[in-house]
């Protein structure tokens, strides 16, 4: 993924496994290397910025990357049924979500619709942590709380399943949390939890 990374940052993509061959080949089964779970905006197309093909990536989106029994269920199939030896958990600056979690906690803040607010309480611990160690009345930056916020999404991932946390514990299993640059195009890694 590092590699696929680079070359997209280069301009330089291979844009491999993504014919007629490699099509037909997975039409019985697939065998993804890497399950990733990421934010569903749309800059971050997973298979795009890691230069990756038809049947590589088994990728789980929602707004925010946020940690719910659907993604937790897709993850533990990602790793029981499909194998998987990495999950990478990618967030990335100027995130919607995050934005709309610091908006929540300001003064006199619009009411957010239910499903959006939902969504959004899943971040607001870090966007509190974040507050925290700022003076009174300055504004929490948008990419510490992201960090903060991807942190905190691996912990909820371990947390949550048994299955995914036995399989770190068994070395089956490692979870790389990375932060991905919408300018640069780079994804940073920030955490890793297992042997990679």
């Amino acid at each position: 993924m590092v590699r696929g990374n680079e070359r997209f940052v280069a301009g330089e993509p291979r844009h491999p496994r993504q014919d007629v061959e490699r099509r037909t080949e997975l039409a019985e089964a697939q065998k993804p290397s890497v399950a990733l779970f990421g934010c569903s905006d749309s800059r971050l197309a997973a298979e795009i910025i890691f230069d990756k093909g038809l049947g590589d990536l088994f990728v789980v989106r929602n707004a925010g990357q946020v940690v719910a029994d659907t993604i937790v269920g897709s993850l533990e199939y990602a790793v029981a049924v499909l194998g998987v030896p990495l999950i990478v958990v990618l967030g990335h600056d100027e995130c919607g979500a995050v934005r709309a979690a610091i908006d929540s906690q300001e003064t006199h803040a619009p009411v957010l619709p239910p499903h959006i607010h939902s969504l959004v309480q899943h971040i607001t611990p870090a966007v509190l942590r974040v507050r925290r160690s700022l003076e009174q009345g300055e504004r929490p930056d948008a990419t510490e709380v992201g960090r903060e916020h991807l942190r905190d999404t691996v912990r909820q991932l371990l947390e949550a399943s048994e299955l995914i946390s036995d399989a770190v514990a068994a070395g089956t299993l490692a979870i790389v949390g990375a932060n991905y640059r919408l300018r640069e195009g780079t994804a940073v890694t920030d955490v890793i939890v297992g042997d990679v």
